[in-house]
């Protein structure tokens, strides 16, 4: 162009900026020889478009000059951002001559993205003049926070509707999923538009009634590109993507909607090579179906091929970074994750969550941590993240620690957090900071969600309160086979054999069928209680294809009576996929209490076969032939054990006091009040043995630290 202008440089921001291309479009801008109000204005508007608010903030703060539209941007600035405090205080410090309808309409907005409809009200009953738009942003407010008696209210108040007035009413009715109400409106809608058709055509699709939203898409008198993409979209969500495909074929004009509808259909319903071959066909890619692409990649763990799609992207949003950084940390590609991370300009909570939760599932917990207080911002994912990361990891103390920087940083916890804080309990038989776990449930609402519920009868179970653990079972509503499954084994675990029996029975007469951990838990029951013929008779008459963790039970309970021969017949006939440590281990403890040599030996060398490096398996067998006086094998398992690497983790203990769990390793003298605990322990010691209570030497572990 040879006769520019500052309107021709402020349209081509414009038109740069609407199409995306917002660094183009700034960079127009810092070319630009002369530049008006409209200019400064446009480049703001353009970074609001676009998302980049701190940009667009940090252009407002050098602006020579600003006129209304501008302060209307800036406080859109900040309810975009979420921070509403700072965009009311922009909005009072306005002069009232300044305030024009839009300043009043973007904070009503910003009240309405926060939920907050009672400020907004106010605001709204505050405003010296209202133009239709107020009251568009008002109704809004009720409709979309699913409060559609006060909407209804609200527009029969209105003085003046548009068509953007009643498809509000019909959006919020279709979002509470009242269709009949909905179509009873939107028959009575002077002059409906394509808005309103797609709208109710959404509404169908969304409850699954695809048939009456094909009826209305059939009937609509006049169907542009949206309603087409409208209609593909519900057969999409209604997994019918032969039937879109179809529909995409008829369409006389596509736009990339209709294009990433069909590839994102496609990858839902895992043809991915369909997907492919449709994303290599668009004439112009876009980055949502090229994330599409790569999200279908990455649950198929098929990460090359992701990462060839990520690398051909011109312009990446934080969603594309965002996918294959989540890849990377599933895939246990967490090196490749980490270059990625560095590389990335814009990050959002997403982002930081994502690598909190790949290096915990690594189980590289300081660097989880790292990323945590690095954070400027952390949400309840984030710490939800990081204390299900410890949790996994058998790191109980850390989890229960940050369970309580959790609420002091202002957070309240969820179901997953209370779920992850029980768990940990469980694991340290913590029982008092269990029991205020609990009370903590009561008081935010959750002690009747099931999740918790469940996590509450682990707890009280592996902390010898089995009658807690049946009263929440009994107090819960609409209980599980999780529920069930959790009491069976809080009876297993605490000796009542003939209960767990009772309650297994009671399940199967209440119509529930038993699942495979049902099984292992009554069979564990019955192990632990000397119930042999019991869990025998159980054992024969399940009906679910028997699993390891099923023989590891009955060779227990056969070990448990000295049936050892009987034991390893049962292991011989047991199908290959049954040959797991658990079982072998089962039978080699049940040699060391029966002092069988031969076996135990036999036992030990297919568990190191099965599991090299686990310390338990070498310490069991040397325990053996120690007690039979074979010192000789004792030192051949020594040697055998240096020669694999496989070094005796230190003993750990936890004791619960003060409303605190501490914890203790051998061979650690780093505690500070350690000096005072070894003369408590002596002086027990000493009364022990002044009661004549008699150490067994035999259970104690040899060291070969």
């Amino acid at each position: 162009m040879t006769n520019r202008n500052t309107v021709t440089w402020n349209s081509m921001i414009s038109a740069l900026a609407k199409n995306n291309k917002i660094n183009d479009a700034r960079s127009l801008f810092d070319e630009m020889p002369l530049r008006n109000l409209v200019s400064w204005n446009t480049m703001i508007a353009g970074y609001l478009h676009n998302d980049q608010v701190g940009e667009a903030l940090k252009l407002f703060e050098v602006m020579p000059q600003r006129d209304p539209f501008t302060w209307t941007l800036v406080i859109t600035c900040y309810t975009r951002s979420r921070e509403i405090e700072k965009a009311r205080r922009v909005f009072d410090g306005l002069p009232q001559e300044k305030r024009k309808p839009a300043c009043w309409n973007a904070m009503i907005a910003g009240y309405l993205k926060k939920g907050m409809i009672e400020e907004a009200r106010r605001l709204f009953d505050e405003m010296p003049v209202k133009d239709l738009v107020s009251w568009n942003s008002m109704l809004a407010c009720y409709t979309q926070n699913e409060e559609m008696n006060m909407g209804l209210k609200f527009f029969v108040e209105m003085g003046e509707r548009d068509v953007v007035s009643w498809n509000l009413m019909l959006h919020g009715l279709v979002q509470i999923n009242d269709m009949d109400g909905a179509l009873c409106f939107f028959r009575r809608i002077p002059n409906p538009n394509v808005v309103s058709w797609v709208t109710i055509l959404s509404g169908y699709a969304k409850v699954g009634r695809i048939v009456e939203a094909r009826g209305l898409f059939d009937r609509m008198p006049e169907r542009n590109v949206v309603s087409w993409n409208a209609m593909i979209a519900s057969y999409i969500r209604n997994n019918q993507v032969d039937e879109a495909a179809r529909l995409f074929m008829e369409m006389p004009d596509r736009n990339p909607a209709s294009w990433t509808a069909m590839v994102n259909g496609y990858v839902r319903c895992g043809k991915l090579d369909k997907a492919r071959e449709l994303l290599d066909q668009m004439p112009y890619k876009n980055v949502s179906a090229q994330t599409a692409m790569i999200y279908g990649y990455v649950q198929n763990m098929r990460m090359d091929e992701a990462r060839e799609i990520f690398d051909g992207i011109g312009s990446r949003d934080v969603l594309c970074w965002n996918t294959m950084l989540a890849g990377y940390s599933q895939s246990d590609r967490m090196d490749e994750a980490i270059q990625l991370f560095k590389q990335m300009n814009t990050m959002n909570l997403v982002t930081w969550n994502t690598m909190i939760t790949g290096f915990a599932q690594k189980g590289q917990m300081n660097e989880a941590l790292e990323i945590l207080e690095k954070m400027g911002e952390r949400n309840i994912v984030s710490w939800n993240s990081i204390i299900s990361g410890f949790t996994q990891n058998g790191l109980y103390i850390n989890a229960l620690e940050h369970f309580l920087l959790m609420a002091r940083d202002g957070k309240k916890p969820v179901q997953s957090t209370f779920a992850s804080g029980l768990s940990c309990c469980a694991n340290l038989a913590a029982l008092r900071v269990g029991i205020q776990i609990h009370h903590l449930t009561v008081k935010s609402g959750y002690v009747n969600d099931l999740y918790v519920g469940n996590a509450l009868i682990t707890m009280y179970s592996k902390c010898g309160r089995i009658s807690s653990a049946d009263q929440v079972f009994n107090d819960l509503d609409g209980i599980d086979i999780i529920s069930w499954n959790s009491l069976i084994f809080g009876y297993a675990l605490n000796g009542y054999g003939r209960e767990a029996i009772e309650l297994f029975q009671e399940m199967e007469e209440k119509g529930l069928d038993p699942d495979q951990v049902t099984f292992v838990g009554v069979l564990s029951a019955c192990s632990h209680a000397g119930l042999i013929d019991q869990g025998l008779g159980l054992f024969k008459s399940m009906t679910v294809e028997p699993v390891a963790e099923h023989y590891a039970c009955i060779v227990d309970l056969l070990g448990r009576a000295g049936r050892l021969k009987e034991a390893y017949q049962l292991m011989l006939g047991m199908p290959d996929k049954c040959n797991h440590p658990g079982t072998w281990g089962a039978l080699l403890g049940a040699c060391r209490v029966h002092r069988n040599i031969e076996l135990g030996k036999l036992a030990a060398e297919k568990l190191f076969e099965l599991e090299p490096r686990s310390t338990s398996n070498y310490v069991l067998l040397s325990n053996i032939q120690a007690e039979a006086g074979r010192w000789k094998e004792v030192e051949r398992v020594r040697v055998l054990m240096k020669e694999r690497g496989v070094e005796k983790q230190p003993g750990c203990s936890w004791l619960e006091a003060k409303n605190g769990v501490h914890s203790f390793f051998s061979h650690n003298s780093k505690e500070s009040n350690m000096a005072d605990i070894c003369d408590v322990l002596r002086v027990l010691t000493a009364h022990m043995k002044n009661t004549r209570y008699m150490l067994d030497i035999n259970l104690f572990l040899l060291d070969y630290e």
